[in-house]
């Protein structure tokens, strides 16, 4: 049936979040079988969607949730006992029901259960053993389990709260956004005109307006928390599939981001979580065989740290071997050895971001085939974000992904070239410094600057923009940072530090290498958001290093 009723969008919606959460809640029963609480909760999950089900005519849905609901009652009465078959019979039922939602929701009829699993089921909810449905064979693998124990949120009190069209909301954020450019605009003339009534006025309407934006920017933040929690399912059925042991843990799920990027990052998210466990963690036998516990552990983690967020993804399995990842690298032709052999270890690391890159001998579902990372580091970028590695072989790896609180409004450092600004995102200024009057140092014929024993290589935005050089003096270098690698561009001038609402760039100029987007600024003038990473890939080789003037 087509969903054109708000009752059935509201299904929808709310059945969408219980099988988000029952996806947790079977991962923590199956490892707490004796938690009535847990139980309980996934009877309610199960027997809420039922009903409402039931009220739109779902006769699909109904059947299926009807065959849990009563199996999982009976085990709530201690009828019978929950074992591995019927953790698994109850997540395959939840793939199904997902697939039903999705049906659902594009207007398409609805999948029907599989009547082998739906007699499983009543056979296991009658207390018998026979007739089985067949699923792969599997050495038992002890299945993940999410951290913090007990059931995930399944009663309570209830807060007081209104649906709202998400597209009501990106009005009023991008209403928000034009008046935080008409208050950037009254500061300037305030500063121009220096009348201390205006003064007052523009004070009090900068702080209304911060408020404001801080209020409105609140509405759109959501936990990360519904990304989170369906990361202990698929950990789950990774690990049966490949034969290994894992326990997921998940850590600052509490923690908010604006919510086009929380459901931005889900895909990449799944991509390095699938990878920690089938490229990280070892096989049971091996792991013993090293003097680890046989179950592997991945922690998905989530925090706030001024103006962005970081999540980690680090497990405790093999590592990365940086000699085989440059050797990987020369065989698959994607770097010659004489690149290869003057790659460091974080470059080693880097390469497993190269479209085709892949350490698998074999291609199976989860990976293989030489794509996958390459696309997690493209959506990163496109998120304003950064992703770096940490990794020692045999001790784990650890993603760390930086992304700021929200696209919508950006904090940045204007920089003047040749009377144009340029705006920089703030999340990626180290410092500013004056430019010596002593000449750089060259290394390897490339411009450095000696910067407290460390050497800083320098790109000169004039030079990068094809301007002439400047003759004035007084130029400006602003540190950068890109990943693992900091680089100086130099700028004529720094006008200071304001946040801009970001504006696309034309169709016929985006994605031209070094624009994130353009905005207007304080003075009324139009400013070009540039892109740090884009400047960084266009101003070196293929082995990270600048490239010769």
């Amino acid at each position: 049936m087509a969903v054109s009723s708000d009752i059935a969008a509201d299904f929808l919606v709310e059945a969408g979040e219980i099988l988000e959460r029952l996806g947790e809640q079977l991962v923590q029963l199956e490892q707490a079988a004796d938690d009535k609480g847990l139980l309980n909760a996934v009877f309610r999950g199960f027997h809420t969607i039922k009903g409402g089900a039931g009220f739109l005519g779902l006769v699909p849905m109904v059947e299926l949730c009807h065959a849990l609901e009563d199996a999982f009652d009976k085990a709530r009465e201690g009828k019978i006992m929950l074992d591995d078959d019927a953790f698994d019979y109850a997540q395959r039922c939840l793939d199904l029901l997902v697939e039903q939602m999705a049906a659902l929701g594009a207007g398409t009829e609805l999948p029907v259960a599989d009547r082998e699993l739906l007699t499983a089921i009543k056979v296991w909810a009658s207390g018998q053993t026979a007739s089985k449905p067949a699923k792969p064979a599997l050495a038992k693998a002890a299945a993940p389990k999410a951290a913090g124990g007990g059931p995930a949120r399944a009663g309570g009190d209830t807060e007081q709260t209104v649906r709202v069209d998400t597209k009501r909301l990106d009005a009023i954020v991008n209403l928000t956004g034009e008046l935080v450019l008409a208050r950037n605009r009254l500061k300037v003339l305030r500063d121009k005109l220096k009348d201390d009534d205006l003064h007052r006025a523009v004070t009090a309407l900068d702080h209304a307006t911060a408020r404001l934006q801080g209020s409105v920017m609140r509405t759109r933040m959501q936990p990360v928390s519904r990304v989170f929690q369906r990361f202990p399912k698929m950990a789950r059925d990774v690990a049966r599939s490949l034969d290994k042991q894992v326990e997921l843990s998940l850590e600052g799920a509490e923690t908010e981001l604006d919510r086009n990027l929380v459901e931005a990052l889900a895909d990449p998210l799944v991509h390095l979580v699938r990878n920690a466990i089938d490229h990280g963690v070892e096989r049971p036998a091996i792991r013993v065989a090293a003097g680890k516990a046989p179950i592997g552990r991945v922690v998905l983690s989530a925090r706030q740290e001024g103006d962005h967020v970081t999540i980690e993804i680090r497990d405790d399995g093999a590592g990365m071997d940086p000699e085989k990842l440059r050797s990987k690298a020369v065989e698959k032709g994607l770097l010659t050895p004489e690149a290869a052999a003057r790659l460091g270890t974080e470059d080693c690391f880097q390469l497993i971001f190269m479209a085709g890159f892949s350490t698998k001998v074999e291609v199976t579902d989860i990976s293989g085939r030489g794509v996958g990372m390459d696309v997690v580091q493209s959506k990163i970028r496109e998120l304003s974000g950064q992703i770096q590695i940490s990794s020692e072989l045999g001790n784990g790896s650890r993603f760390t992904i930086k992304v700021p609180l929200t696209l919508a409004i950006l904090p940045t450092l204007l920089v003047r070239v040749d009377n144009t600004t340029y705006a920089l995102p703030l999340s990626r200024v180290v410092e500013v410094l004056p430019m010596p009057k002593a000449k750089p140092d060259y290394v390897d014929g490339l411009p450095v600057l000696d910067l407290r024993s460390s050497t800083l290589p320098l790109v000169w935005l004039r030079g990068w923009l094809r301007l002439p050089p400047n003759t004035t003096g007084g130029e400006v270098i602003v540190v950068l940072q890109t990943g693992e690698f900091r680089f100086g561009l130099v700028v004529d001038q720094v006008r200071g530090r304001e946040e801009v609402v970001i504006k696309p760039l034309p169709k016929r100029v985006r994605g031209l290498a070094g624009y994130a987007g353009a905005t207007l600024i304080g003075d009324g003038s139009l400013a070009l958001i540039l892109d740090v990473d884009g400047i960084q890939r266009s101003v070196t080789s293929g082995n990270g290093r600048l490239k010769r003037a």
